[in-house]
Order: structure tokens, then C-alpha cells, then sequence
């Protein structure tokens, strides 16, 4: 057994501490601890309680010390755009908003007043959406201002939980591109836009590249965890680690990361910030090695989930899907990723309204309803498979699916059959595998991400899908 290392994956629901370690070539993964996540209501916002999400990191690492497994490195991951502002003796200001909170309404037409969309587009490469960082900044010039005027540093949440087991301070430029502020051609902060909508640019600080080191813990840390640690910079933007991931053996592939969010698309070596792009809604996130996800957000799992909840998880996820099957000539479809299904009260009278809006058949069980979740995903794959086709001039034969929903068999058979591509799904706990591969290269394990694609390939099941 070699060395151990740790990945914190934290998602918008829960979390994971997943040891890692190379063993006969393969790599082995060891779940230590598990936490539950979520936004909180304050008042009217949506926001995450950052100080509760810092004390599960650290139980999770004291955990280590407990089973005896001490890690040389570890590194943290998160969901992209949420972030704090720190002022000068490095406290927050204000509170921590979630990404779903509704204070970014309106705010595109204040950030278009300073440059067009097909401008701005055209120099970030990044997909509008509403709860994209630039948005949530904007509504803090307008609705804030004092705390644009008291900031020192503007920290991605991952970064922050780095400064806080080490006292230094690395911006991951990863998930910084997530924020609509980073140039593709430079791959550095873009300080012209951000002066152009009146942020302040001293509050951005220099990106660094996954592999990085940013420091060791503190010396209050060390005491806490039982022992010293390295933290090394991970693809902190969880989608960016859960791609490195992607257990392809060419560089002929698309791929889903599946989750509460589907993120689908292609690896590429140049950004795409043409108007086409932009019309059809793609983004160019930053990836390992700058390398370009050229990829659609689209909304995922989010939305069987909330159904799920809503029922008081009565159902499970299986359940569900045999529902689905038994109703699949059930004909109503709905556009996932419209902004009715972003954090509605009630997905299920969401999922109606929306049936009813455009004519279509009202779903009146949960089968039906289910069955209209599913297959409008998977159609939505399917279109974007062609988007992406016809953008790059290329043919894909096959689809990865990572993550937590390559297990969703039923989606990914409905993948297959709609797209008419082989499916191959595994890993799914590729966010985890991600962080730590990026951790292994910068400690010579492998040589690169190629290798370490290999490694992963050999190291966990992936499960081949064809269309019926």
C-alpha cells in the first residue's frame, strides 16, 4: 500500500472525505466521512453556513488520526460561482449566498449596461447564467456597495477552506473561470472587464493551476488534526476534478458529469467563444492542464430529486424509475433547463405548469411525472450531443457518464437510446478520483493526466450501455 491522500468533495447536499491510495497499480478509495449540505433560509436569501461546512472538513480530517490513516496531501472541492469577500483582517463580509438565491434577478441587464452579452461572451467564453458569479457581484455593487468598498480578497469557497487549514491564500483558477471574469486567451483575471463593471480589482488575485501547493497547515490546525499535512490545489471546481476523471483511453469522447447538475461536453485545447456558442449556450470552464470543458449546463438530477423530496423520500431513486418505465409512452416533454425549474417551491406543480403552459398533457401520478423528467433529460442529452457535433465538425461514438448519477441505469439507457451512442458509465465518485489523481501527478505517481486516466480505467468498474 502506497500513500495515502485525502479528497473533501463537497457538493450542494452533502460531502466526502475519500482516502486514496495506489495498490498494485489500481486505486483504491477508502469513504471516511460523510456530511449532509444544503443552503439555509436567512431571512429571504438562500445561504451557505460556511463556519458548520468548515467544522465537517475538520472532523472529517481528525478522522485520518482516528483509523490511523495520515495522508501526505489532501485538497477540498466544491460546486463553482458561490464565494466570500474578505476584508482586511480576513473576515467574511456579509453572509455566504447560495447560488439559487433569487438576489441575482435583474442583475443581467445592470452587467449589460456596461458590456453587451455578445461582448462579454466573446472575451469569457462563459455560458450566461444568472447565479454566475459576475451576476452575484453585480447584485452586491447595486444592493451592497459597503461591502465592495471594505474588501480585500475575493475567495472561491474551496480557496477560502484552503486558506483556512493553511493561512495562505491560492486562488484556483479552475473554478475562478466559472466566474465570468477570466479571460481564456490570457487565462488570467480579465482586469479590464472587472474595472468596467466597477468592481474592485485589487480584490482578485493572482490564479494558480491545479497541482499547485498551497501551503501546510497552521500550526492550530496541526494541533487539531493530530498531524502535518500538505495541501495541494485540486481542479477545485467539482465538474473540473470529475472530468480529469473521465477514464478515457483517446481524446475522442464526450462526456456527462452526472449529478444534481449535468454537465455535458467535450475536453478541448482552445476555448470556442464564437457567437454560435453563445446562441446555443455553451461554456468554456477552465480544466487540468488548461484545458477547456467545452460544455452545457444543463439541470440534472436536480429536478427527480426535488420531486423525490417532496414525496418525503418515500420513493427510492429505483423505485422511481420503474414508475418511469411503466408510464415511458407518456408523451408531455419540458425544457430542463428553464428557469421555472431553478428552485421552484414545488417541482412537481413546477413540472405541471409548465406541461399545461404549452399544451401538453398534465402528468397526474408520480410514474408519469417521472417519466417526463427522464426522458426530457435524456432528449436534452441528445441535443446537445448534436449542438456539439455540429459545432466542432466531429463525430463522437461514445458518452462517459461520471459521477454520482452513472448509477441512474434507467437515464443511462434512455442516454443511449436517444443519442444513439455507446455508453459507458463509472466512476462514480469521479469528483473524489479527480482530486486525488490531481494530488498523485504533483507527487510523481503519475506522470500525467494521461496515465492517470489509465489508472482509473483499470481501477474501477465502468459499465457499457448500448441503445435496444
Amino acid at each position: 500500500m502506497g500513500n495515502y491522500y485525502l479528497a473533501v468533495d463537497i457538493g450542494a447536499s452533502s460531502g466526502r472525505h475519500i482516502l486514496g491510495s495506489m495498490e498494485n497499480g489500481r486505486m483504491v478509495l477508502e469513504e471516511i466521512y460523510r456530511f449532509e449540505n444544503g443552503m439555509k433560509k436567512t431571512g429571504d436569501h438562500l445561504c451557505w453556513d460556511i463556519h458548520s461546512l468548515f467544522n465537517e472538513i475538520k472532523t472529517g480530517i481528525r478522522k485520518c488520526k482516528e483509523i490511523g490513516k495520515i495522508p501526505v496531501s489532501m485538497g477540498i472541492d466544491t460546486w463553482a460561482v458561490d464565494y466570500v469577500l474578505l476584508d482586511h483582517e480576513d473576515k467574511v463580509l456579509g453572509p455566504t449566498y447560495g447560488y439559487r438565491d433569487k438576489r441575482t434577478q435583474g442583475m443581467d441587464t445592470e452587467v449589460y449596461q456596461c458590456i453587451p452579452l455578445d461582448k462579454l461572451y466573446a472575451r469569457t467564453g462563459i455560458q450566461k447564467q444568472i447565479f454566475n458569479s459576475i451576476y452575484q457581484l453585480m447584485s452586491v455593487r447595486k444592493q451592497q456597495p459597503e461591502l465592495l468598498e471594505q474588501a480585500e480578497n475575493f475567495m472561491m469557497l474551496p480557496d477560502y477552506f484552503h486558506f483556512l487549514l493553511t493561512g495562505q491564500k491560492v486562488t484556483d483558477y479552475t473554478n475562478a473561470t466559472t466566474t465570468q471574469l477570466v479571460s481564456p486567451d490570457t487565462k488570467s483575471w480579465d482586469y479590464e472587464l472587472i474595472e468596467l463593471l466597477g468592481f474592485p480589482k485589487k480584490i482578485f488575485k493572482e490564479l494558480s493551476m491545479p497541482g499547485a501547493f498551497v501551503g501546510e497547515f497552521t500550526k492550530e490546525m496541526e494541533e487539531e488534526a493530530g498531524f502535518q499535512c500538505k495541501v495541494i490545489l485540486p481542479p477545485t471546481h467539482d465538474t473540473a476534478s470529475a472530468v480529469l476523471a473521465v477514464p478515457a483511453q483517446n481524446d475522442d469522447f464526450l462526456y456527462i458529469s452526472s449529478g444534481t447538475w449535468s454537465l455535458m461536453g467535450i475536453e478541448s485545447s482552445k476555448a470556442d467563444c464564437s457567437m454560435e456558442s453563445m446562441d446555443k449556450n455553451f461554456t468554456n470552464e477552465g480544466g487540468y492542464d488548461y484545458k477547456f470543458r467545452f460544455l452545457k449546463n444543463i439541470m440534472g438530477l436536480w429536478m427527480i430529486q426535488s420531486v423525490r423530496h417532496e414525496l418525503n423520500d418515500e420513493y427510492s431513486f429505483a423505485t422511481l424509475c420503474e414508475l418511469a418505465e411503466k408510464k415511458r409512452e407518456f408523451p408531455s416533454r419540458v425544457d430542463v433547463n428553464d428557469q421555472l425549474f431553478l428552485a421552484p417551491d414545488s417541482m412537481i406543480e413546477a413540472v405541471k405548469e409548465y406541461c399545461a403552459k404549452s399544451r401538453q398533457a398534465v402528468p397526474q401520478d408520480i410514474g408519469e411525472l417521472a417519466t417526463v423528467i427522464y426522458q426530457s433529460l435524456a432528449e436534452s442529452y441528445a441535443k446537445t450531443v448534436e449542438e456539439i457535433e455540429f459545432i466542432t465538425g466531429r463525430d463522437y461514438n461514445t458518452i462517459h457518464i461520471v459521477g454520482g448519477g452513472s448509477n441512474a441505469e434507467y437515464l443511462n439507457q434512455l442516454t443511449a437510446e436517444k443519442t444513439g451512442k455507446k455508453v459507458l458509465a463509472g466512476p462514480s465518485e469521479a469528483t473524489a478520483i479527480g482530486n486525488l489523481a490531481a494530488q498523485m501527478i504533483a507527487d510523481s505517481v503519475f506522470t500525467d493526466a494521461k496515465e492517470a486516466r489509465k489508472a482509473i480505467y483499470n481501477s474501477f468498474e465502468i459499465k457499457k450501455i448500448q441503445s435496444r
